[in-house]
């Protein structure tokens, strides 16, 4: 029986959006050489250019992280399953973990008692839960799809205080995931909006807003007055931030993170437990895992995720962290995959060498996260190179005039179906294997949604010798405000 490798969405494009592929192995190094050799593709995102598999990839057979094993020289049997799991787009001393004591003075009132009634008739909560729930103070970073389920259900839970983190406006694309909203809330300020709503969900709470950006600067003044910290976060600068300042402060990081059909989840922070740095010592180059806005999330994902990390959260504050009644998902990475239905667990052991919570550590204060994902060397994507744009109206003016222009569309084919500029469709990751298709004595304009994956293809063409190829700055969403608003934004 061969061994099968799990190949996760975000790489999918590279292997021929395989979910999976079978081979006969006899360790870890074979079988992921046998799965490159078939996808070549999917080889550069896998491995640096010296051969070392990339620090913000992690390989398991079953459950069980091949760093801690004989890395890729461990063996393999008949019937053993590899995941990789990659990054999806997250001192001094410790503060107390949340007490499990509820304070002697906290009190329930006659209409708190009828509220919270079904959760005092269970002897895990009762009483004495409830008034912990009431006392605990838990701050959410996002008023997002994770930062929606995760407001609504704390809130209704009872938790005393309530804290959140966001800058952002409520947009009509948020309305599909993002339940705290509704469309007459479109424009009003994310924090102005959540707060209303989960005000009016139960005003026996205390609901603390911070509209701005999280930063370095003003992480742990926020942080320092909470208990708990939950990452609702879609970005790695800022889930970087949250794990070192959670770290540093010595408070629980309750993590998830979505991707299209899947969802990962877990506790960071824990005393003797990982870190998200343990986990991925290194963010991905810019651009190799796409945003939710670029490739999609369905909708009730983030409702399942961000349940869980609810669930977490209301599980560190009545039992603490481990044993008794609830054991918390320190040291498990919960994995969800909707479209099987299929949730399944590996380990995360805390990493000695770790730079943050190990035995030698070397970040002992926050750092600038944007520099620390941004560029570096040959990690850097191809997206970052400088290549020649058209505007909207440039390439609508030339198209007018009657110019001979090949455009080229390079999202895919259910994008091409919501609305496209009558071009030549090739996926991005169909590119290489197609470029024959293209004619390099004709000018090419090549674009896509917002114009990032369009550069990617620019930069590859030019380096294949195409010399008369443009980007079209801003994508089909520039077009759309600039050229034609009929063309619908997605």
């Amino acid at each position: 029986m061969p061994v099968k490798v799990i190949i996760p969405t975000p790489l999918r494009p590279y292997a021929g959006k395989q979910q999976s592929a079978e081979f006969d192995a006899r360790t870890v190094g074979e079988a992921l050489e046998r799965l490159t050799s078939q996808y070549e593709e999917l080889r550069k995102h896998l491995y640096t250019d010296d051969g070392r598999i990339r620090s913000f990839v992690n390989v398991y057979v079953n459950d069980e992280d091949i760093r801690y094993l004989q890395k890729e020289a461990t063996r393999i049997q008949d019937g053993d399953t590899i995941s990789i799991i990659p990054s999806i787009a997250g001192g001094s001393s410790a503060a107390p973990s949340p007490s499990t004591e509820a304070p002697a003075e906290a009190k329930l009132s006659k209409e708190e008692v009828l509220r919270y009634s079904r959760h005092l008739i269970m002897p895990e909560v009762g009483m004495e839960g409830q008034l912990k729930l009431k006392q605990a103070r838990v701050l959410l970073i996002g008023a997002g799809g994770l930062g929606a389920p995760l407001g609504l259900y704390l809130a209704a839970a009872g938790v005393g205080r309530l804290g959140l983190v966001d800058f952002d406006v409520v947009d009509f694309t948020n309305l599909q995931r993002q339940v705290t909203f509704s469309t007459a809330d479109v424009g009003r300020p994310k924090l102005e909006a959540a707060k209303e709503r989960l005000s009016a969900l139960n005003p026996e709470i205390q609901i603390e807003t911070f509209e701005a950006r999280l930063t370095s600067e003003n992480a742990l003044d926020i942080f320092r007055d909470f208990d708990i910290v939950v990452d609702g976060t879609d970005n790695f600068p800022t889930r970087y931030l949250v794990n070192d300042a959670c770290v540093l402060l010595g408070k629980p990081n309750v993590y998830g993170s979505i991707f299209r059909f899947e969802g990962q989840a877990t506790v960071f922070g824990m005393p003797g437990g990982p870190c998200y740095r343990c986990l991925y010592p290194e963010p991905p180059p810019p651009g190799l895992v796409p945003s939710c806005a670029e490739g999609g999330v369905l909708g009730v994902l983030p409702g399942i995720v961000g349940a869980i990390q609810a669930m977490e959260t209301i599980k560190l504050i009545l039992f603490g962290g481990a044993g008794g009644r609830g054991d918390a998902l320190v040291g498990r990475l919960l994995l969800f995959d909707a479209l099987a239905m299929r949730f399944r667990e590996l380990k995360l052991r805390k990493n000695p060498d770790c730079p943050l919570c190990g035995e030698r550590r070397t970040i002992t204060k926050l750092i600038d996260y944007e520099e620390f994902c941004g560029l570096r060397g040959a990690e850097a994507p191809a997206a970052a190179a400088q290549v020649p744009e058209v505007t909207p109206r440039e390439l609508k003016a030339r198209l007018d005039r009657g110019d001979d222009l090949f455009v080229l569309d390079v999202r895919e084919p259910h994008e091409y179906q919501i609305c496209n500029l009558r071009g030549h469709l090739i996926p991005l990751g169909d590119l290489p294997r197609r470029v024959h298709e293209l004619d390099s004595s004709h000018e090419i304009v090549a674009h896509c949604r917002s114009g990032k994956r369009s550069a990617d293809a620019v930069d590859f063409l030019r380096k294949a010798g195409f010399r008369k190829v443009w980007n079209l700055k801003g994508g089909i969403l520039a077009w759309s405000d600039e050229v034609d608003q009929t063309v619908p934004k997605y």
